[in-house]
């Protein structure tokens, strides 16, 4: 006995340990990622220029899926037990995390789109709105992903197709169709219309075909998802180089002799009084009943517009980092475009590197970018120049301005060749020519992103309704289940209502096929067994449904008299799961938001108080600074009892850090009214962090109702394991035994 006991203290003081530094552990990463938060704030990365993710947090259920789907680092973070969107600049719009979430708790949005002025007003079939038969496709409508650019042109081809095969009133001299552009939106365009058999001409500012995809630097990795073309099928695989990219381009342009026309750059489309297009190009003048701009959205190299800017060295875009092997090369931008050029160029044998970068951080790389791009700083291979410009550029050298703690430092650097990769100037004013708007209020507004609740109201209903049909199957039969144990072998309904033959063994094997379903979800959902079939939002619509199904063809299956067997502790057992399932979800739907919520607030407040510190200089950056240390204190630097004695502190601790704010103000002769309000954002910045931290201890305290959930579902696999092998060897089926 004394060794069993011991052996039972050794083992629970173990597994307490265990949970407590995997607490510890998670508390420190949550710490990380809230940091890494109010870092993008600061650099302008929180959020995308185009594809942005949105987290509902009152669906979110935690599961951590969509990270594990997102393809980049550091876009969504688990905090407080639910996602986050850290660093959205990274998101790269391939909604990974939208698909993959089972509860339909993310969207990928566009980023402040009602308030854009940059974006073309389309309707739904990329047709742009006052303009008949003009249409877009891809990158231009704000969407910058291949696969949405595929999808694009399929969609404008396959429409232009339907509309041309409408009888009469065309002109047999005026093309179909008119693609300007050949990157993947147009390519796709093209193919569908080839397919249909329209008479089309594309057209390409550039030799070779490729779009914005042909300017990357050489041997860029380009990501997609799986995608289908006309007339090709899916692609082979999901990765390409630019290279292999550029190459099956232009076998499908050979292969299927689509009208490709390079080195053709558009000046403008106008319409005719009959209805049709001129679109005029430095190839001549193309009459068309139906014209898809896929131009891209860089449209033109943007220029420093500095002295010596047009000297044969400087170049707007990398082809071949060979041809620069042994120079001096310096690469201006901080975009992934110039990293990736930069990156390449150290490589080569003898290059040397400067990155010139007028920001202090790089705040829109991909991870993988920002991860290479610090190693080849470590190394040597590349050397970095921060908050710096080019103010002219000389033939061997070039001139440049730095910030500096002393302030603007003048710098010469050697240089042989300049690559200049600041972006483009997008083809707007073209477009507007052409007739395409960007006024918002042609645009179809979007709807706000609101919370949609947790969707226990459905599910409570669903649950409700499956009941309801099992308790009218049991009044219908209540003439035998209502009967004692002992006389129902007498009754008409004993030999297909007993638990081993008949309707009441169907239930049975219902019951144990329904938990297997239930329990499929679990691989479904793991990242390492990597089963992709069907989409996790049905899986989990069927793991809740199926639980509820199971415990009631269980209960049909026992005849509504559970004994003291296996089966029937195996029905009580699977009880427990789906209370515990039931309960747990509300939880973890409530708990996390709430506390996610305070996260939310102060970094609305730290945001209020770095104004109040940029206005105020010493008092405001001291009060910034004494707020910031005791939230984060109170937060992540104590421990839980530390923070469960601060209930009964707190107002003596904000008491104190108030008498000392307010004494520097007044010292320091700070206004009335911001002195007030430098106060009260400071109590508001204590109640939100504290609060906010036994949020948190309770979401902890609440893992424990987790694992009942799931040692529940252990015992109840068990359970049913063993009352069907019993059966199996008894042969209860044919004797007549119950569950």
């Amino acid at each position: 006995m004394s060794w069993a006991l011991l052996g039972i203290v050794v083992g629970a003081l173990g597994i307490a340990l265990l949970l407590v530094l995997a607490r510890r552990m998670e508390l420190v990463r949550m710490r990380a990622a809230v940091q890494s938060r109010s870092e993008a704030v600061d650099q302008g990365s929180a959020q995308a220029r185009l594809q942005h993710p949105v987290v509902d947090l009152s669906r979110c259920l935690g599961c951590a899926t969509c990270v594990a789907a997102c393809p980049e680092d550091g876009v969504l973070e688990m905090v407080h037990g639910q996602a986050m969107v850290v660093r959205g600049a990274r998101c790269q719009g391939i909604s990974a995390c939208e698909r993959e979430c089972p509860a339909g708790a993310i969207a990928i949005t566009i980023s402040n789109a009602n308030e854009r002025d940059d974006i073309p007003a389309l309707d739904e079939g990329l047709e742009a709105i006052g303009s008949p038969n003009l249409f877009l496709a891809g990158e231009v409508t704000a969407h910058a992903l291949v696969k949405t650019a595929i999808d694009h042109g399929r969609a404008v081809g396959a429409e232009v197709a339907r509309r041309s095969g409408r009888p009469g009133g065309q002109s047999a001299k005026a093309l179909d169709l008119v693609v300007v552009g050949a990157g993947p939106a147009g390519l796709a365009c093209s193919l569908e219309a080839k397919k249909a058999g329209l008479d089309f001409v594309t057209l390409e500012r550039e030799l070779q075909p490729g779009g914005t995809v042909a300017k990357y630097p050489r041997g860029k990795l380009i990501l997609s998802e799986p995608v289908e073309l006309p007339l090709h099928g899916k692609l082979a695989r999901n990765a390409y180089t630019k290279e292999q990219l550029q190459e099956l381009w232009g076998q499908l342009i050979d292969e299927h002799e689509l009208p490709v026309r390079g080195g053709v750059s558009l000046h403008g489309v106008e319409r005719t009084a009959g209805g049709t297009f001129l679109v005029n190009s430095t190839d001549g003048q193309l009459e068309a009943h139906h014209v898809c701009l896929a131009l891209g959205r860089r449209g033109t190299p943007r220029r420093l517009g500095v002295p010596g800017e047009d000297l044969s060295k400087v170049q707007y875009q990398l082809l071949d980092a060979r041809s620069f092997a042994g120079q001096h090369v310096a690469v201006i931008g901080g975009g992934d475009g110039a990293v990736e050029a930069a990156l390449g160029l150290a490589d080569q044998v003898g290059t040397r590197v400067h990155l010139i970068h007028r920001g202090a951080h790089f705040t829109r790389l991909r991870t993988r970018n920002e991860e290479r791009l610090a190693e080849a700083e470590a190394r040597g291979r590349v050397q970095i120049l921060r908050q710096c410009e080019v103010t002219s550029i000389e033939p061997l050298s070039l001139t440049l301005a730095q910030v500096q703690e002393t302030g603007i430092a003048k710098l010469e650097l050697p240089n042989e060749q300049t690559l200049v990769m600041i972006g483009g100037t997008p083809p707007f004013a073209l477009l507007e020519a052409s007739g395409v708007s960007f006024d918002r209020e042609l645009r179809a507004p979007l709807e706000a992103l609101e919370e949609r609740g947790t969707g226990v109201l459905s599910a409570v209903a669903a649950g409700f309704v499956l009941a309801l049909a099992a308790l009218v199957w049991a009044l219908v039969h209540r003439d035998y289940y209502g009967l004692p144990a002992a006389l129902r072998p007498t009754h008409a309904k004993h030999l297909w209502l007993r638990p081993g033959m008949g309707a009441g063994l169907g239930f049975g094997i219902a019951s144990a096929s329904l938990t297997a379903v239930n329990l499929a979800y679990l691989l479904r959902r793991s990242p390492r067994i990597g089963l992709n079939w069907g989409s996790l939002r049905l899986w989990m619509t069927s793991h809740v449904a199926t639980g509820v199904l199971a415990f009631l063809t269980a209960l049909l299956h026992g005849a509504m008299a559970p004994r003291d067997t296996n089966g029937g502790h195996a029905l009580w057992a699977l009880f427990a799961l789906l209370v515990t399932g039931s309960i747990g979800r509300y939880l973890y739907a409530w708990v996390p938001r709430a506390a996610n919520g305070r996260e939310l607030a102060l970094e609305e407040l730290r945001s209020k108080l770095d104004g109040l510190a940029d206005q105020r200089g010493g008092f405001g950056v001291r009060a910034r600074q004494a707020v910031q240390e005791l939230v984060q204190n109170r937060q992540w630097g104590t421990s839980f009892p530390s923070r469960l004695m601060a209930l009964f502190g707190v107002r003596r601790d904000l008491a104190s850090l108030i008498a000392d704010l307010d004494a520097d103000a007044r010292r320091e002769g700070v206004p009335d009214i911001e002195r007030l309000q430098t106060l009260r954002l400071a109590r508001k910045g204590y109640h939100h962090a504290l609060i906010a931290a036994h949020f948190e201890d309770l979401r902890g305290l609440l893992a424990t109702w987790r694992f009942v959930h799931r040692w529940a579902a252990a015992l109840m696999v068990l359970l049913v394991v063993l009352h069907v092998a019993s059966s199996l060897l008894y042969g209860a089926h044919f004797g007549g035994g119950g569950s």
